[in-house]
């Protein structure tokens, strides 16, 4: 039987019209471009501001889908209708075994649409029945710091229940903002190539050997059509594999891990494409501590 993944997508649900719809197509092809490439069957519909995929594997689903560009958020959920008595019901019965005795919860509740009761009643309600059929397992509410949250989601006639959250790379869907190539050495220009990607650009690599297990490893995994190129540590070897790549890409620009007063050397050396150097305001610190936030949506 299929399963349910709730996909929450931010960034671009703030668009026009006609761009919002460019880019949400632009999210459901990403999404089924990695399932693919995983081997994973999978089906999307939307609504506005949400995708829904189903799929026979949902826990793998869900690893997938929080390495595309553009999703804030995904959620494996139930469905069930927006009716008081349907949400509650099938609320305790998933929260049974989650609800171990002495534990604290909180229900996070969230609708969109017209219905009889607002978020923060529906919140209270399901939170006093909660209480009241597990009354002897001493549990507790706390709204700050639950051990178990219970994340309640009414949109229109069908409502979602979960009870975790994963976090995706948020940003804009890839392939809504042209071509780049970057240069891999470590985790700077890594993450250099990770916050262009997130910003919608394609951006093909040039990996250093240094910069090997950052773009193996962590980078190939948010683009099953990546384009990388291997090149030799000095500025001599990898300056005309860049040159190379971004001619065969059409590049728009260069990303390189540079400081500011090293751009001169490098303004020009592959004709008018832009240079970008996201990462030139970051400290070391800076740079090691987001570079683990993003290998954290491949584990």
């Amino acid at each position: 039987m299929a399963e349910l993944l709730l996909v929450r997508y931010g960034e671009l649900a703030l668009k026009s019209a006609p761009v919002r719809r460019e880019f949400e197509h632009a999210l459901r092809r990403n999404i089924l471009d990695l399932f693919v490439r995983e081997g994973v069957e999978g089906r999307i519909r939307s609504d506005r501001g949400h995708l829904y995929v189903e799929t026979d594997d949902a826990e793998k689903g869900a690893r997938i889908v929080r390495r595309v560009f553009g999703v804030t958020s995904v959620s494996r959920v139930e469905e069930v209708p927006s009716e008081p008595d349907a949400i509650r019901t099938r609320l305790l019965e998933l929260a049974s075994p989650r609800l171990l005795p002495g534990r604290s919860f909180a229900v996070r509740a969230r609708r969109t649409g017209q219905h009889p009761f607002t978020s923060q009643q529906l919140a209270g309600d399901l939170g006093a029945a909660v209480l009241s059929a597990f009354s002897d397992r001493s549990l507790t509410v706390d709204l700050q710091h639950p051990e178990v949250e219970l994340f309640v989601e009414v949109r229109g006639p069908r409502t979602y229940l979960s009870f975790d959250r994963f976090d995706g790379p948020g940003g804009l869907p890839l392939g809504v903002a042209g071509h780049l190539v970057a240069l891999v050495d470590g985790p700077r220009g890594a993450l250099g190539a990770f916050v262009m990607m997130k910003r919608g650009c394609r951006v093909g690599l040039v990996v250093l050997p240094a910069g090997e297990p950052y773009a193996y490893s962590t980078l190939v995994r948010f683009d099953p059509s990546i384009r990388t190129r291997p090149a030799p540590p000095t500025v001599e070897g990898w300056v005309p594999v860049i040159a190379d790549l971004a001619e065969d890409a059409r590049a728009d620009g260069v990303v390189l891990p540079i400081p500011v007063e090293e751009h001169s050397q490098f303004l020009g050396q592959w004709g008018s494409r832009v240079l970008f150097s996201p990462t030139v305001g970051m400290s070391d610190q800076e740079v090691e501590d987001r570079w683990k936030s993003v290998t954290a949506l491949v584990a």
